[in-house]
C-alpha cells in the first residue's frame, strides 16, 4: 500500500495512468490533488490523484508485459 501510495505521489507529465474506474491515458498536467488525462485527442479529464489505479513511468513497461 505504501509503495502504491509513493508511486501516485511521484507521477507527473507523462507518465501513463489507470484509474480505479478504468479510465487509461497519458497524465498532461499534475496538480495537488488532481491529474489531467489525456483520453483521447484534444480531450482532457481532470481526476483525482488518490483514484490511480496503475502508473508507469515515461518510457517504462507496464507490469504484465
Amino acid at each position: 500500500v505504501k509503495a502504491q501510495q509513493a508511486t501516485v505521489a511521484a507521477v507527473k507529465k507523462g507518465d501513463s495512468v489507470i484509474t480505479a474506474g478504468g479510465v487509461a491515458g497519458p497524465v498532461t498536467k499534475v496538480e495537488d490533488l488532481f491529474v489531467e488525462v489525456e483520453i483521447a485527442a484534444n480531450t482532457r479529464i481532470r481526476v483525482v490523484k488518490a483514484t490511480l489505479a496503475e502508473v508507469t513511468p515515461l518510457g517504462g513497461k507496464p507490469a504484465n508485459d
